[in-house]
């Protein structure tokens, strides 16, 4: 019999829906971007406190290239402005970033 409270040791995340999350509410995709910041810090902290050793997180395919220059040059200012914004929290619960 599996045991229902085993807490998996990897969990990965494909970074997908922020855009069309944003359009269902009226917003533009930044916004929706903005929020996948939240999304990735409850992410990070639900994973802490269940015991998850190592989390992964795609956040930028091949195909995102294809995206419009202003957005891609916004997600990859958003992406260095949350690291280095979330980094001494990060420090401060003992968790390591790879890249």
């Amino acid at each position: 019999m599996k045991n229902e409270k085993a807490i998996p040791q990897h969990i990965a995340i494909i970074m997908d829906g922020n855009g069309r999350w944003a359009r269902q509410r009226g917003e533009s995709r930044t916004f929706g971007h903005q929020n996948g910041v939240e999304s990735v810090r409850e992410a990070i902290k639900g994973c802490r406190e269940k015991g998850v050793q190592h989390l992964t997180l795609y956040a930028f395919s091949t195909e995102n290239w294809n995206r419009p220059k202003e957005e891609v040059s916004f997600l990859m200012n958003l992406l260095v402005e949350a690291i280095y914004n979330e980094v001494p929290e990060l420090i401060k619960n003992d968790i390591r970033l790879e890249t």
